[in-house]
């Protein structure tokens, strides 16, 4: 027999209005899950065996990079010690299509001792696992896409559509930010692109900055940023500490050329570039680096609200992080 593409067309379009059809699952129920899982003070602990477990890894992953504690709990697992890593203040969400699972149902039991708060998503409102659980987000019972009706397909990807509509209701009621998911995801290019310049800037908080005042001289500018690390600019500040200018190495090397022995009497006034764009701690490197090749430019003052000098970016430093590609 060989393979038969329309039918997987009709499973890709069974287990598609399965998921439409999962909206009518956020009504009070639903409103009362989330509450419970925002209002939550310890960890929300996934649970679930077979296809549902895996579902339930994917939903905990979930939760925990956008600002919500989560951790998965075996069923198996926790009724041979790892009950104890569910504590006095989280939140259990069980997941069984039936509702019936032996494994599911006896860990209910010791949840329920422990008086921890448990939502169950499930297809089966009368289930055992639905009677004991404080929320109940019912499914219905779907019918299986495979040939025989029997493996889980059409189930698995509606809990897992439920899930994340919990999660990242969760996260939108939590206001969690781009740069919040930044810390979670360090790693990788969607994380490089998430990160911001004051975690990517040469200077940190509290170090001495390339600073020079409008009335300095070239040379005493020099002799001010001599012993700094790596630099290739420095920023030159009015009498307030507000950002007025930057010089970079390009206008030392000009200036040079240009006015020979007397360019080191020169004021920076006379040789900084002002009005020059500058970003804040929490702008993200991605919109830096746009600046960086829309102006042609190599550094980029960072400033606080009151637009003093914090720190210095230099296009390397986002390239060290591979914010582009």
């Amino acid at each position: 027999m060989g393979l038969d593409f329309d039918y997987a067309r009709k499973v890709i379009e069974a287990e598609g209005e399965a998921i439409c059809a999962m909206v009518r699952i956020v009504d009070d129920s639903f409103a009362a899950a989330a509450e419970i899982m925002f209002n939550c003070t310890g960890s929300v602990i996934v649970t679930g065996v077979g296809k549902a477990g895996i579902i339930g890894t994917k939903i905990s992953a979930t939760l925990a990079s956008t600002g919500t504690p989560s951790h998965f709990l075996h069923p198996v697992e926790a009724v041979h010690g790892d009950l104890g890593r569910v504590g006095p203040g989280d939140v259990v969400l069980a997941l069984s299509h039936s509702g019936q699972s032996d494994e599911i149902v006896r860990l209910v039991n010791l949840i329920k001792q422990q008086e921890n708060k448990l939502i169950s998503i499930t297809g089966d409102a009368e289930s055992r696992l639905a009677r004991h659980s404080d929320v109940v987000l019912c499914m219905g019972m779907l019918e299986e896409a495979c040939p025989l009706g029997i493996a889980p397909s059409v189930s698995t990807a509606c809990m897992l559509a439920v899930g994340d509509a919990l999660a990242l209701t969760v996260m939108k009621a939590r206001n969690f930010s781009a740069e919040d998911y930044a810390r979670f995801h360090p790693g990788g290019s969607l994380g490089a692109k998430l990160i911001t310049v004051g975690q990517s800037m040469m200077f940190k908080a509290g170090e001495k900055l390339p600073l020079a005042r409008m009335d300095d001289t070239i040379g005493a500018m020099l002799a001010k940023t001599e012993d700094l690390k790596r630099r290739g600019a420095v920023m030159v500040v009015d009498e307030a500490g507000k950002l007025a200018g930057i010089i970079t190495d390009g206008d030392l090397r000009r200036g040079i050329a240009e006015r020979k022995d007397g360019f080191l009497d020169c004021s920076t006034a006379d040789v900084m570039t002002a009005g020059c764009k500058c970003v804040r701690e929490d702008t993200l490197a991605g919109e830096a680096m746009a600046i960086f090749h829309k102006y042609r430019i190599d550094e980029l003052p960072v400033v606080d609200g009151e637009d003093r000098p914090v720190g210095l970016i230099d296009v390397q430093d986002i390239v060290a992080i591979k914010i582009v590609g």
